[in-house]
């Protein structure tokens, strides 16, 4: 029988540590997702009203795979993402519901973070997805930054009653070169 990967693992960098999720996260996660602009060009527009962040929050706990950014400097939280839909028959997983506070847009942070992810997920798929709001033009840079490749067509998701246009990127393990 196959073994499990281990898709909460603690993991660290140079300048953030990324842990599990835990609940006592909630107040400062929320502080930091309660800016709208965080959300402006996500298909989840309203996430930073409490009770939509609260159920981002929620899932994201049941999901067992998700993580909390520690800037190692000061200690504080800066955001989230998690693992999502391992399938070890085409060896692939997803990272995703990813945030970052302001104040680590466009700098090292999300690369930092996605190379650790990136990293781990290696150990056990062929092929991480990043699916991204087909109108979100700043993550879609930022995966194409950390090697990103477009797949071919639109997908969609639901969030809550709205269907919404999602474009999949992917980083296949023979392709990827991490920066340095």
């Amino acid at each position: 029988m196959e073994k499990a990967p281990d898709l909460q693992p603690t993991l660290e960098g140079p300048r953030v540590i990324v842990r599990p999720m835990i609940a006592e996260d909630w107040e400062h996660m929320y502080a930091i997702a309660a800016d709208p602009l965080l959300w402006e060009q996500h298909p989840a527009k309203n996430r930073y009203e409490e009770v939509q962040f609260r159920e981002y929050f929620e899932a994201a706990m049941a999901s067992k795979s998700a993580f909390t950014f520690i800037e190692k400097a000061n200690g504080s939280i800066i955001g989230s993402s998690r693992y999502h839909g391992y399938d070890s028959h085409k060896s692939e997983i997803e990272i995703g519901w990813s945030f970052l506070g302001r104040d680590y847009w466009g700098g090292h942070y999300n690369g930092e973070v996605k190379k650790l992810m990136l990293k781990h997920a290696f150990t056990f798929v062929e092929t991480v997805v990043f699916w991204v709001g087909a109108d979100n033009l700043r993550s879609r840079k930022a995966v194409e930054k950390i090697g990103g490749k477009l797949r071919d067509g639109i997908q969609q998701r639901r969030h809550g009653d709205e269907l919404c246009d999602y474009v999949v990127y992917e980083i296949t393990r023979e392709g990827y070169n991490p920066p340095s």
